[in-house]
Parts: structure tokens; sequence; C-alpha cells
């Protein structure tokens, strides 16, 4: 081969393996935190169940259903296969993690595995990042691909979404109304009100004023000000990978999101060169780090780097609309952008994100109580949400209970609005094992309750010294949330409209 068929790469090989292998670290706690609770939320006797929806599709949709509810599913949807799917990605994920062979082909069917589940997963799927793991896969397949790691449009992909995701969610903030984030007071209720608090959540609390103040004027600042230097030279990109990473530790050590903030961490990885990373990594764990590779690599095919020009214009094309319309300006998207991009809404690839755009400043709770006759009540906990006073705050990172966090939305909004809370109710009252899996106790291990009944509270974080003495919360009733309920022939039967 000759010298000008060959050129050294910009040293970026181990960057493109540590992030493959951390991005496979996810993928397994992605799968494995699913599988722990997929019998429970869309399993057969799940609160929604996957078979249900499929069936509902069909009938609705007739073959379209096949498009708009993409999986594999479609071919058995019992609950083994569920298990089997959640299994193999779990797998999928240790092989990446290992630098298994043909990490590009194992991306792409981590990607159609957890489509095929999250196309199922109702509500419990829905969250921003689910969407932001299949896109991280999606996009990394080109990346995982490339012989030459520093291929400009392999990376442009993977710091596009990074900027996508700093970007928008700085600016619905911005966008979105709320005074809170323009007086930057937002951080003077986040810490108490988001869906699951830390125990370090109570204490970041207790901060002075000006120091809520001060974070939040720096959230801000990172999301709206750092995105833009991820596309800039060498030293601009480890300046936007050191301030993204402060904030996305902050979060994390205040607040349970599941697997976010690693995957996060994981995208500012592409930022870096080989030699930047062994320069931040503590001589003691350097030994850990993939070894070296060779620096010179065949020259891509003039054909092949412009149909990759050209596929990477066209997803950056069809994001930057998603991420307009999440602006409210889908004015400015051409008409036939807008079509194509709810034909391909049901792949959940091409997204738009942004998250607390109005900051809750309130913390309603719904408590569950069962009786057996009426007049004894036995109260349902739940293994991480806001409960008894005295139960600490825990952290779930990676874990994502999304049972937990459904509470919290639905506390939120009104009974009538949350059907599958009603379906919650149902599982609850025929003492289905599944669903009572997903709870932290079980007040009627011997046969389920005959009534069900729900109360809101009001929480809110206690004072230093109560916590000093055991009390973590404070929380005041409210009323009646849900009527109190009984089961009558598989149907919830309402058994007066305000709870006794």
């Amino acid at each position: 081969m000759s010298g000008e068929a060959t050129r050294p790469t910009a040293s970026s090989a181990l960057v493109r393996r540590l992030f493959l292998r951390i991005l496979g670290l996810i993928v397994v706690c992605a799968f494995a935190s699913l599988w722990v609770q997929v019998d429970g939320l869309i399993g057969s006797k799940g609160i929604a169940p996957a078979q249900e929806l499929l069936q509902i599709a069909l009938a609705r949709l007739g073959p379209e259903a096949y498009w708009r509810v993409p999986t594999l599913l479609w071919i058995d949807c019992s609950d083994a296969t569920l298990h089997f799917l959640c299994a193999l990605g779990v797998v999928l994920g240790l092989c990446l993690a290992l630098a298994a062979p043909r990490p590009a082909v194992l991306l792409a069917l981590v990607w159609g595995l957890y489509l095929s589940l999250a196309s199922v997963g109702n509500i419990f799927l829905g969250y921003q990042w689910d969407t932001l793991l299949l896109e991280t896969c999606f996009f990394s397949v080109g990346f995982a691909a490339s012989k030459r790691p520093a291929s400009g449009v392999a990376v442009l992909l993977l710091r596009w979404l990074l900027f996508r995701l700093l970007f928008l969610s700085g600016m619905v903030k911005l966008l979105s109304g709320d005074e809170s984030w323009r007086d930057l007071s937002a951080l003077t209720y986040h810490y108490w009100t988001q869906p699951l608090p830390t125990w370090t959540s109570a204490y970041a609390n207790d901060l002075p004023l000006s120091v809520h103040h001060l974070t939040c004027g720096a959230t801000l600042a990172i999301e709206l000000v750092a995105p833009f230097g991820v596309f800039g030279p060498r030293r601009a990109r480890q300046v936007s990978c050191a301030a993204i990473v402060l904030l996305q530790l902050a979060i994390a050590l205040t607040g349970n999101y599941g697997f976010f903030n690693l995957l996060t961490l994981a995208l500012c990885i592409p930022l870096l060169d080989d030699r930047s990373l062994r320069s931040v990594t503590p001589p003691r764990l350097r030994r850990w780090l993939p070894a070296r590779v060779p620096a010179a690599v065949a020259a891509p095919a003039p054909s092949a780097r412009v149909a990759a020009i050209v596929a990477a214009g066209f997803f950056c094309a069809v994001t930057a609309c998603a991420g307009l319309e999440r602006l409210d300006a889908a004015a400015l998207v051409p008409s036939a952008m807008g079509e194509l991009l709810s034909v391909l809404s049901p792949l959940r690839t091409f997204n738009s994100y942004g998250l607390f755009a109005i900051m809750t400043k309130e913390r309603p709770e719904i408590l569950l109580e069962g009786s057996a006759d009426g007049v004894t009540w036995r109260p349902y906990e739940f293994r991480w949400k806001p409960g008894p006073p005295d139960h600490r705050p825990r952290f779930t990172t990676p874990h994502m209970p999304r049972l937990d966090w459904q509470m919290w939305f639905a506390a939120l909004e009104s009974c009538a609005q949350e059907a599958w809370l009603h379906a919650l109710f149902v599982r609850l009252l025929e003492g289905d094992a599944s669903v009572d899996a997903l709870l932290a106790t079980n007040p009627f291990p011997e046969a389920p309750p005959r009534y069900l009944r729900s109360t809101l509270w009001w929480y809110q974080f206690s004072t230093p010294a109560d916590r000093h003495r055991g009390v973590w919360w404070t929380r005041e009733r409210i009323g009646p949330y849900c009527p109190t309920v009984t089961l009558e022939e598989g149907r919830l039967r309402v058994v007066s409209d305000s709870a006794p």
C-alpha cells in the first residue's frame, strides 16, 4: 500500500474504544433494570400489558400497526419473550463492554431490541433517556464501524447529539415563560420537588439562597453556551467537556435519573482525543484503558465518504427540525420535513430534548391503602418514592424504577387522566404477584384487599434538626385522590366518592 493510500489518523482510537465499552456497560444497566420490572409493567399480568397494546394497535390501524409499533414482539409477545429480549440486551451490552468484534453490528442489534421493548412500553418506556439511548446506539453505529476513528462524519453525529441534548434543555427553560428560571430561583424548588430525590438533595436544599441563584445561572450557562464548544478546536472541546461533566455529576449527586447522566457523560468522550483522555485519567486507572492501536489506516473510498456525508447531512437536518418543533418553531419546519418526522416518529430515534422546562413548585404524593373490611387500612409502600416521613431518600442510579417515577407524574394530574393508575388498582385488588414485586411491601401477603383508596398529600423536606432525629419529610393530607374502589367481575366499582 502506497504512502498516499494511508495517512495517520488523529489520535482518537483509544477514545473510540473507551466510548464503546462504557456505552456497553450502560446498555447492560438499561436492559437489566428493565428486566427486573418487565413482568409487573408490561407482562401479561402487568399494569400495561404489551400484548393488549399490540391487539388494540392492530384493531385500530390494521397493517399500518406494524410500522407504527415497530417491535419483534409481533412474532411472539409472551412473558418468556420479554425476558429473552431483556436477557439478550444484557448479553449484547456485555459483548460491547468486553470489546467483542463487530461492535457496529452489536449496536444495531441493541437498537432493535430496545426499540422493540420501548415501542410496547407505553408510558413506562417513554422517558427522554430511553429515546436518548436509542439515538445514541443508532448514531454510534458509524463511529463503531469506522476504521478511521477521527473521521469527521462519524464523530460529528455524536457531537451533534450532545449539542442538541444540552442546548435544547437550556432553550426550553428560557422559552417556557417560567419566571423561576429567569429570576434564577428554580433550584430553590428543584431538590425537593424532583421525581426521586436522594438524601443529598436535602442537604443541597439547605444551601443559601445566593448559592441556589449561582448554581441555577451556571446550569443555564452550561446548557446554552458549552454546547457550541463541541464543534470547536481541541481546547474549546476540552473546556466544554469539563463544563458538561461538572453539570452531569452535580445532577447525578442530587437526583435519580436512571442511566441518563451516565449516558450524557459517555457522549462527552468523543469530544476528547487520546492524549487528553490519558492526561485526565488517574495513573492507577490508566492500565485499565484499552491498548493503543496502529495510527495508519487506509483512507476511505471517495464514494463511501460522499455517501457518509450525505447521510450525516440528512440526519442532522431531520433532528434539527425535531428540535425546532420542540422550541415551538414548527412554522420554520418545511411541510415535507414535518411529514417525514411524523413517518419516522415510531423509530424514536430522531428526537428533541428538554427537561424541567416548567419547574414544579409543589410536591403532591399519592398514598395507596388497602382494606379487607373498609375499616382498617394498610398502606402500600413504594421502593423509592417518598412515603413514611422517616424513610431516608436513596440513590437508585443506574436503576430506573419506572413505577415510582410514574407515580410522581400521576400526582401532578387528576385521577381521571391516569388510566394506567386504574389498571394498577385492578392488579393490586387481584393480588398480582408481578405487580406486588414492584413495591417495597405488600401489606396483604395472604389475600388481596377488598377495597383500595388513594389520598393526596403535600410533601416537603424537613428541617436539618428534624433530619438529625431521623425525620426526612413533613407532610400534610390534602384529601382523596381517587374514589375508594373495589373489584367486581374484573372491573373497578366506586364504593364512595370520598375516602372513608
